[in-house]
C-alpha cells in the first residue's frame, strides 16, 4: 500500500513538473519568436522641425516622442523588438542639407527598408481649422489590405481607450509621403487635435499620452496576434 502511495505520489509530482515546464517552454517559445519581430516607430517631426504648432505654443515633435517611446517601452516588455527612428529631440538630415525636410523624410523611409520591420506606425498629432474637432485617427495606404487591418486595429483600441465620444474610423490616404512610400505596411497615428483646448491640454499630460501609447501597443499586438 505504501508503495502504491509512493508511487502515485512521484507520477502525480513528474505531471505537474511537465505542466510548468511546458508553461515556461512555451513562454519562452513566444519570446524567442517576438524577438525575432521587429517593430520600427517613428515619432514625426523634430529638430528643425516642430511639426504642428497648437494652442498655448505646445509643439508636436515632443508629444510624439514621448508617445513613440511609451510604446517602445510597453512593446519590448512584451517581448519585440523595436527600432526607433529617433530617440531624441533631432531630425534625420545633414546639417548643411538644402532641403532638410527631404532628407529626413527620405531617410526614414530608408531606415524602414534597411531594418525590414513587420510593420511601422508613425507617431503624429493632428490639427485642424474649427478647434472644437477632436478625437484620434488612424491613417492606412488605400490599396494596402494590411496597413487597413493594422490602422482599423490601433483605431478600435484608441476610440475604446480614450474614451472617444465619436469614435473615428481608420481612413485610408493615397497622398502622405510615408504611406506613399514605405515598402511595408505602415499606419500614421493622429493621437489627437493639438488646435482642441480639451484635447490639447490632455496630450501634455504623461497619464494621457501612457494611455494613448497602451492603445497603440495593444492595437499592434492584437494585429500580429491575427497574422502570425
Amino acid at each position: 500500500m505504501k508503495k502504491y502511495v509512493m508511487e502515485l505520489s512521484m507520477t502525480c509530482l513528474l505531471l505537474v513538473s511537465f505542466y510548468f515546464l511546458s508553461r515556461e517552454a512555451a513562454v519562452v517559445s513566444r519570446e524567442i519568436r517576438q524577438e525575432n519581430k521587429v517593430i520600427l516607430i517613428d515619432p514625426g517631426h523634430g529638430g528643425m522641425d516642430p511639426g504642428m504648432i497648437g494652442i498655448g505654443n505646445l509643439e508636436e515633435k515632443g508629444i510624439n516622442l514621448s508617445i513613440a517611446m511609451l510604446i517602445r517601452d510597453d512593446l519590448e516588455k512584451k517581448g519585440f523588438r523595436v527600432v526607433m527612428t529617433r530617440t531624441g529631440d533631432e531630425g534625420l538630415y545633414e546639417e548643411d542639407c538644402a532641403n532638410k525636410k527631404a532628407q529626413d523624410m527620405q531617410r526614414r523611409i530608408a531606415l524602414i527598408r534597411e531594418k525590414s520591420p513587420v510593420l511601422s506606425v508613425s507617431i503624429h498629432q493632428n490639427s485642424y481649422q474649427d478647434s472644437s474637432v477632436k478625437g484620434p485617427q488612424v491613417f492606412y495606404y488605400e490599396g494596402s489590405a494590411e496597413g487597413r487591418e493594422l490602422a482599423e486595429s490601433i483605431q478600435k483600441k484608441l476610440n475604446e481607450e480614450l474614451d472617444v465620444q465619436r469614435p473615428r474610423m481608420a481612413k485610408g490616404n493615397t497622398s502622405y509621403y510615408l504611406l506613399k512610400r514605405s515598402p511595408g505596411i505602415l499606419a500614421i497615428v493622429e493621437c489627437g487635435f493639438l488646435t482642441n483646448p480639451e484635447e490639447a491640454a490632455k496630450l501634455k499630460t504623461e497619464s494621457y499620452q501612457k494611455k494613448a501609447a497602451q492603445a497603440v501597443s495593444e492595437g499592434i499586438c492584437e494585429y500580429i496576434e491575427k497574422n502570425k
